[in-house]
Order: C-alpha cells, then sequence, then structure tokens
C-alpha cells in the first residue's frame, strides 16, 4: 500500500471522526483502511464481510463526501472484506479442486465440477455442536470423510434455523476441501420438483434422469416439498435405488420425522430410515451462548458477556434467532448513536410490540397470528367455527409445528384439546392454501419472519 494513500485515508477518518458519534466511528470505522487509489476508486478493507456491507450501507456516502472534498474531486469507493476473513465471508459458491489428468491410456476419473447453491461458510469449524445437534453432528462428519461408507442415507430432521443446511453443506464443502472427485449435487427439495415438472413439459425426462443418477453425493433439502406429488415421488423412489444400490451417498433435511411426514409414499419413508435418522433440536442455554460469542468473533463486533447472556435468554427457537438479535442490536446501537451495553440491548430487544423479544413459544405464536388476524388470543382455542376464527387457528397450529415441531398431540391441546387428526387436517389447509393463495402465502410468510427474528 502507497504511502499516498495512507495519508489520504488518515485525513478522510480525520474528517469523519468530527461528523460522526465517537460510537459509531470507533464500532465501524476505527478498523477499517484503505489499500488502494487507482482509477478514481478508493479500495477501503474491513474486518469482516458484516462490517464491510454494513460500512457500504450505512456510512458510504458520507466516506464518499468526506473523501471528494479531502482530494478536491469525485471519488468512487469499493468496500470489501480483508484477505483473512475471505473464508469466513466468501461468496455463496464453491470451486471445485483442479486434479491433474492421470497419464495415458487409463481412463481419467470424473472432475468434481463447482457445486450451485452451496454457501462456502457453512463447514464443520463454523457449526457450534451442543447436545441438540451432536449425533447430527458427528454423523455428518462421519459422512463427508466416509461416503456411502458410514450411514446411508443420512436423514437430518428439526424445525427452521437450527442447522440442519448447514450440517448438510458442510459435508460437501469438506469432500470438496479434499479434492475427492465426486461427482456432488445440492438441491433444494421444491427445486426438484420444478424441474421434474419442466422436463415433462420439454419431453426431457430422459436428461432429468440420466442427471441425477450420475452424481456420486446427492444432498436433497427440505424433502417434505415432495409430499402429495406422486409423479416426483415415483421418480424420486427410482433415483434414490439407483444410486443407493450403486453405493452412492444420500443425504436429506427435513423438518419432521419420516414417519410424521404425511403425503409421502410408505416406500419413501422406508428407504429414508433405512441408514441413520437424527434430529436436531433447538440449541439449549450454553449452545446459544457460544453461537452469539463465535458470531459476534466472526463479525469482529465486542459484546459484553452479560449482553450475550440477555440475547441468549431471550432468543430461544433457531440459531437464525440469535443471529437476527445482534444484527437487531447493532442497528439499534447505530441509530440511538449510543455504545451497546446491557441497558441498551434491553431496549433493542423489548421493541414496541407486546410480542417483541418474547421467546419463540406457544403462546407468542398465538398471540402473534391472533393480533395479524385482528380476533382475541382466546378464541382460538374456542369452539367456535366461524371462517374468521378458523383460518388464524389453522396457521397458529401451522407455525407451531413448523417453528417449534411440537408433536400433533400436543398442539391439539394448546387450542382445547382438539385431536391430533384435526391438527393434520389444519397443516394440510394452510399447506394447500400457501400454494395457491399468494397474499396469503405472503402474510403468513411475514408473520413467520417476524416470530423468526424476534420482533
Amino acid at each position: 500500500m502507497h504511502v499516498g494513500v495512507t495519508e489520504f485515508w488518515d485525513r478522510i477518518l480525520e474528517q469523519a471522526r468530527l461528523g460522526l458519534p465517537e460510537q459509531t466511528f470507533a464500532t465501524w470505522l476505527s478498523s477499517a483502511r484503505a489499500v488502494s487509489w487507482e482509477g478514481g476508486i478508493l479500495h477501503v478493507v474491513a474486518p469482516s464481510r458484516f462490517h464491510a456491507e454494513w460500512l457500504e450501507d450505512k456510512y458510504g456516502d458520507t466516506v464518499k463526501e468526506i473523501a471528494g472534498r479531502v482530494l478536491g474531486e469525485p471519488v468512487q469507493l469499493r468496500f470489501s472484506p480483508a484477505r483473512g476473513a475471505a473464508d469466513r465471508s466468501a461468496p455463496e459458491i464453491s470451486v471445485a479442486p483442479v486434479l491433474d489428468p492421470p497419464p495415458p491410456p487409463a481412463a481419467p476419473p470424473p472432475v468434481p465440477q463447482a457445486v450451485s447453491g452451496l454457501n462456502t461458510r457453512y463447514t464443520f469449524d463454523r457449526f457450534i455442536v451442543g447436545e441438540n445437534n451432536r449425533l447430527a453432528q458427528a454423523a455428518s462428519q462421519s459422512v463427508a470423510e466416509r461416503p456411502a461408507r458410514s450411514y446411508n442415507p443420512l436423514f437430518l430432521y428439526g424445525a427452521t434455523g437450527l442447522g440442519k443446511t448447514h450440517l448438510m453443506q458442510a459435508i460437501a464443502n469438506r469432500i470438496l476441501e479434499t479434492g475427492e472427485a465426486l461427482r456432488i449435487c445440492y438441491i433444494p427439495a421444491e427445486q426438484f420438483v420444478n424441474e421434474m415438472v419442466t422436463a415433462i413439459y420439454e419431453h426431457t425426462t430422459d436428461a432429468f434422469r440420466a442427471r441425477y443418477r450420475s452424481y456420486d453425493l446427492l444432498l436433497v433439502d427440505d424433502v417434505q416439498f415432495l409430499r402429495r406429488k406422486e409423479h416426483t415421488q415415483e421418480e424420486f423412489f427410482h433415483t434414490f435405488n439407483v444410486l443407493y444400490n450403486g453405493g452412492r451417498q444420500i443425504v436429506l433435511t427435513s423438518d419432521r420425522h419420516p414417519k410424521e411426514l404425511e403425503g409421502l409414499e410408505e416406500r419413501l419413508v422406508s428407504r429414508f430410515e433405512w441408514g441413520l435418522v437424527a434430529a436436531v433440536h433447538p440449541p439449549d442455554y450454553e449452545t446459544r451462548v457460544a453461537i452469539l460469542r463465535k458470531k459476534a468473533d466472526e463479525d469482529c463486533v465486542e459484546l459484553d458477556a452479560e449482553v450475550i447472556e440477555l440475547i441468549a435468554e431471550c432468543c430461544r427457537s433457531s440459531v437464525r434467532e440469535l443471529e437476527g438479535a445482534i444484527i437487531k442490536l447493532l442497528a439499534f446501537s447505530s441509530l440511538t448513536r449510543r455504545e451497546v451495553t446491557l441497558e441498551l440491548a434491553r431496549q433493542a430487544l423489548a421493541g414496541a410490540g407486546p410480542n417483541a423479544f418474547r421467546p419463540l413459544d406457544e403462546a407468542r405464536i398465538r398471540d402473534a397470528v391472533a393480533e395479524a388476524w385482528e380476533v382475541a388470543p382466546a378464541s382460538l382455542s374456542s369452539p367456535r367455527r366461524s371462517r374468521s376464527i378458523v383460518v388464524p387457528r389453522q396457521v397458529a397450529m401451522f407455525l407451531m409445528r413448523e417453528l417449534l415441531n411440537l408433536p400433533l398431540a400436543g398442539i391439539g391441546r394448546e387450542f382445547g384439546g382438539r385431536d391430533h387428526s384435526t391438527v393434520i387436517h389444519s397443516v394440510r389447509k394452510v399447506e394447500e392454501r400457501l400454494r395457491a393463495d399468494e397474499a396469503f402465502r405472503e402474510k403468513v410468510e411475514s408473520l413467520r419472519m417476524q416470530l423468526e427474528r424476534g420482533g
């Protein structure tokens, strides 16, 4: 880095310090540095990808204006994470290792392709292990080290935001790191269904079939989306058999145990249980604290132990909720121009609404749904069967199943002692309407995101 660039950046920092709150400057600008000035573009690096994106989004215009004033001409800015943060913050693609071709006449081994949809941040090193996920993590690591020789298939299940996709993709990322020439495919089940429909429409089912039966490692996320799609289940059944009988590894995730996947053919359920079925439960308090500490370290954010403990106590449902709490806290700190303290954290996590940052449980879901549909929470447990009550009651049952992974009988007890068949019917009705009614889908998804974020 040239001295001129350093001096230029120091002058920008001096001006920024005068115009920004000290806490904002110390948190976001003091650790950034300029590394090059070329073609009218000033390249600035920050300690992490999160830090760089936040700096560009919230303070990019301010820094740009100061830089232009200091230099006396327009300046363009480019923000990026420092080189040492590259592994933590790389773009969400995987680059396959390149193997030297063997000498003729031996046939060359298959060269792995870049795997679409993989997040390179999803590694075993970045996964926090607790009692809630120990078996799932150990099984996933074993599969990564010995594909098709440890647990085949490996079936991971649990509620949203607990790390199933992280573990599944960590398997692929570990294999790619080793350079083993395996053909890998990661695909959400919903995309598999869509591709199957397209193949039927375009008369390319043979090519579709050949492609999915050629992989050495097939990772299918959220297989609950295969329910009640008979043609796709038929195709997946035969693909499963070809891969399994050929000694290829299959990894699947779902929001519930195979036996609870209503609308899935029994022969598929049976095959899903051939290997190992492992649950991923919500993290306990100690694991939540460890997750928060690691998240803060990776994003170069200093949080006192008492602040981390408060977040861990408030957010109990998922890893996603914990990460969202840190982002919410940092945003509140910047907007109010106050240092992150325990008192500030209490204010930020308390929010303005009656449901804000209560632990995610049955009562919070029921209250949030009742508020969204403008009915009394108690009415959802009443015998009333008017449409104005039945719809939110069904949505509440659906969200309890999706977000808390509660047993059917337990959900029924929350609504006046209804039996499990009523809960199954309610969940199915919501799923059907989600597919057919865009406005309804947007309302339910918005509510789900609100609950997961703790807002």
